[in-house]
């Protein structure tokens, strides 16, 4: 609860009024669900008709806890959640996803490289951000915590139990109903993008990111690939363009690598945005 000489309205606190509500007598009247504080009424909060509301809430709460912190860019990874740690690849569940392990290690040392570039800024340019879940993200997240910095896992709620990997800062560890707005703070702070290989999720992240930067709608930002060989087999980016379905000036938009050196090197030699 914020104290009264520490707020800047004279009006009373609102965390006043909810303790308050808690201690009134016990009446039919006071156990009405019209008579709850709107704001402290899950059920009345949970309706359909506040959506509008639901989404805002999302969006400023991560907004607001960044804003805190003072974290103003981010390293954006995607990739799959089901790329296993290279001294647990056996349990791969096929022989390809335990080749795709040593992404794993690329992506943690990735991080480590990123998050020691960021201790230089106290934390506040190129905070490693991830899913927030196994796989790669949690390589991303390790690499971090490794080189002794923050990083920040943006966790959605599934059908089936999923919680945060060990690595996430957990005062930057975020919980979402909402993809659409999960998306929106992967990329509000982006200062680049990294895709490892992946699933269905990983392909949505990564178009959705795609779409924007080719359609305008996000300012160019490097954009890198790991693992050449995965992503000219699972897509054809060549026959989009003979297609003339994407210009042959958008496959620019793209660099592909195979380790984290390789990407650093795009990322440092990336032209500053104009003023």
């Amino acid at each position: 609860m914020i104290e009264e000489d520490e707020r800047h309205h004279p009006i009373r606190d609102s965390q006043q009024d909810a303790v308050a509500a808690r201690q009134l007598p016990d009446t039919p009247q006071t156990r009405a669900p019209a008579y709850r504080l709107a704001f402290t009424d899950d059920d009345f909060m949970l309706r359909e008709e506040l959506r509008p509301v639901r989404l805002q809430l999302e969006l400023l709460k991560p907004q607001m806890i960044m804003d805190a912190r003072g974290i103003r860019s981010t390293i954006v990874l995607f990739g799959g959640a089901r790329i296993p740690a290279p001294e647990h690849r056996d349990s791969a569940r096929t022989p390809e996803l335990a080749e795709l392990s040593r992404y794993y290690d690329e992506a943690r040392k990735f991080a480590r490289l990123m998050t020691e570039r960021s201790l230089e800024s106290y934390g506040a340019e190129d905070v490693i951000c991830t899913g927030g879940g196994p796989g790669v993200m949690e390589a991303g997240n390790l690499g971090a915590h490794e080189a002794g910095g923050i990083s920040i896992g943006l966790s959605i709620v599934l059908p089936h139990e999923q919680a945060p990997n060990e690595y996430v800062t957990p005062d930057l560890c975020f919980n979402f109903h909402y993809f659409a707005i999960r998306k929106m703070h992967f990329l509000m702070r982006a200062k680049a993008v990294t895709i490892f290989p992946g699933g269905f999720g990983t392909l949505d992240e990564m178009f959705e990111a795609l779409t924007l930067i080719q359609t305008g709608r996000m300012r160019r930002v490097p954009f890198i690939l790991f693992g050449t060989e995965f992503w000219h087999k699972i897509i054809n980016w060549d026959a989009l363009a003979e297609a003339g379905t994407i210009s042959r000036d958008d496959l620019g938009l793209i660099s592909f690598v195979e380790t984290a050196e390789e990407a650093v090197a795009i990322i440092d030699n990336w032209p500053l945005p104009c003023a």
